[in-house]
């Protein structure tokens, strides 16, 4: 008989064993796009090894040293000036803001005036000739040649007998002193540097003119526009994507001049022509103040990105998505 009292144990069910997970093989597509991917990097590593070897561990070492001390010797003498070389810069008497930094602003501006005006005239006038692949290539030649033989020819052309004061003796204007006027120098320098850019603007606005539809041009041949109309509503605002790409990198390549400045005037005749570019060498190589030069360089980076900016938002202001 059995007690009610005692509870009645009843064999429970087993537990039914968990599935095991299957194993599914890894997809063939992705085993491909992970290889693809490695090697992709393998063939990068050698750019990636030089950008950081050359680009990032130099740009590392100006910041240090643009707020250090340091005689360009030994790394131990390295001392730390948090941001005197900055505030030096910019104090009373310093002679980084006025006249370099305002030479610089002046040299970059005056090439990209008188190199974008002459480039979009040849460009223009070039479009309508024939042998254009000629045309091309002489005005490329100042590209080409060494600046310091470019320098070098210009200066003796601005001689007292050189070529430049031959002509205007010709037409019965006495010689001009160009390269030891102070008031002269600069602008004779800014017209060597735009007559050397035009060659690789013409370039660039070429290409862009053959971009342009000739179906604009028939339309407003049937309308009866003439050709200053023509250029002036449908030529030059087509030609925004190349005159901003010109704009742009004369203007960066105005702001970092150097070479032909230390051809053709050395800085002088006193500060005259003395650019941030030429004033960063002569304080570090010629002074021996590092972290004076480094500092002159960042601002100069800074000065060089604003002004990319402001030409950004002007074309973009203009209806030209950069």
């Amino acid at each position: 008989m059995v007690n009610a009292l005692t509870p009645q144990t009843t064999a429970r069910p087993p537990r039914p064993r968990s599935a095991e997970p299957t194993r599914t093989a890894p997809d063939p597509r992705v085993r491909a796009r992970r290889h693809q991917a490695v090697v992709a990097y393998l063939f990068l590593a050698p750019v990636l090894l030089f950008f950081t070897v050359f680009l990032i561990l130099p740009l590392g070492f100006a910041l240090l040293l643009s707020m250090s001390r340091w005689a360009g010797f030994d790394l131990g003498d390295i001392r730390p000036a948090g941001l005197d070389n900055f505030t030096s810069l910019f104090a009373d008497g310093s002679a980084f803001v006025t006249p370099v930094l305002t030479n610089t602003l002046l040299f970059a501006l005056g090439t990209v005036a008188l190199a974008l005006a002459g480039s979009v005239l040849v460009a223009t006038c070039m479009d309508n000739l024939r042998f254009q692949g000629l045309w091309r290539t002489l005005y490329l030649l100042p590209i080409v040649t060494t600046v310091v033989a470019v320098g070098n020819v210009w200066k003796y052309m601005y001689e007292p007998g050189g070529l430049v004061n031959g002509a205007l003796n010709a037409v019965g204007l006495d010689s001009v002193a160009f390269l030891e006027d102070p008031d002269t120098a600069l602008p004779a320098v800014v017209v060597v540097q735009a007559w050397a850019s035009v060659g690789t603007a013409v370039l660039v606005l070429t290409a862009g003119l053959k971009s342009v539809p000739e179906s604009y041009y028939e339309a407003a041949a049937l309308d009866g526009a003439g050709p200053v109309t023509v250029f002036w509503r449908i030529t030059l605002p087509l030609l925004r994507p190349a005159l901003l790409f010109v704009c742009v990198t004369q203007f960066i390549t105005g702001l970092q001049s150097f070479a032909l400045i230390i051809v053709m005037t050395k800085g002088g005749p006193g500060d005259a022509t003395n650019v941030a570019a030429l004033e960063m060498y002569r304080q570090a190589f010629s002074y021996g103040d590092w972290g004076t030069a480094s500092a002159a360089a960042f601002v100069l980076f800074v000065v060089i990105l604003l002004v990319t900016l402001a030409q950004l938002w002007v074309f973009r202001r203009k209806g030209e998505d950069a």
